[in-house]
């Protein structure tokens, strides 16, 4: 059934769900497994619940997180999207290495808004049965912030599609997706559903970790 993408109107579950079915599942690179097994880290993923959706990573705090959250993403064999301002595709190559790397330009001046563009992409991907996942470090910044960016949230919420969340943890050398989610709306009951699953696990900076909640 085609949703709507304004971003303001979609019909919403009433109460967030935890998501157990992994009907789409991946291959990823050998190669990066073992690159990871070899400076001992471990992967936790075991497929996906749908062709579309939203994955956050938590916490972030610090550079390495891109370096090893690259590696996993080869080697469970995700090809998901992230954000990136649309003023850097404009420098001939970078554009198009991004474009590889698999960066959506983000349209600041679109009608429909960054959320309503997302929207629109999930929506007509769902209806082309495309794969379309979108990763976001939430906190936005490897510095302690004082909350969450909305973006994911919104995405997610109005696209209707599940929420992944990621983790990484230097503590136990360990990374993956420890639960998948449909959002309800009521955010705080969302909210606290995430941060049940994600609090435990420990950034390489632990005290640079920002709380788990949006930003006003």
């Amino acid at each position: 059934m085609a949703r709507s993408t304004d971003a303001t109107s979609d019909t919403v579950p009433s109460s967030a769900e935890i998501l157990s079915g992994r009907s789409v599942q991946l291959r990823g690179s050998r190669w990066a497994a073992a690159v990871l097994r070899t400076l001992g880290w471990r992967i936790e993923f075991d497929g996906l619940p749908e062709r579309q959706g939203v994955l956050i990573l938590y916490p972030h705090t610090s550079n390495w997180d891109f370096v090893f959250a690259m590696l996993a993403r080869s080697a469970i064999g995700m090809p998901a999207k992230v954000w990136g301002k649309d003023s850097l595709f404009r420098v001939p190559l970078l554009g198009a290495w991004m474009r590889w790397l698999g960066v959506v330009p983000v349209l600041r001046n679109s009608p429909r808004g960054m959320v309503g563009e997302m929207v629109a992409h999930m929506t007509e991907a769902r209806e082309r049965d495309e794969f379309y996942w979108l990763a976001l470090a939430p906190e936005g910044t490897r510095s302690q912030a004082t909350g969450w960016r909305s973006g994911f949230y919104q995405v997610a919420l109005h696209a209707n599609v599940p929420l992944a969340l990621a983790y990484i943890d230097y503590a136990n050398r360990m990374l993956g997706v420890c639960a998948h989610i449909r959002l309800g709306g009521d955010v705080d009951a969302d909210l606290a559903l995430i941060a049940e699953h994600l609090k435990a696990h420990h950034g390489k900076c632990p005290e640079l970790a920002s709380p788990i909640r949006l930003n006003k």
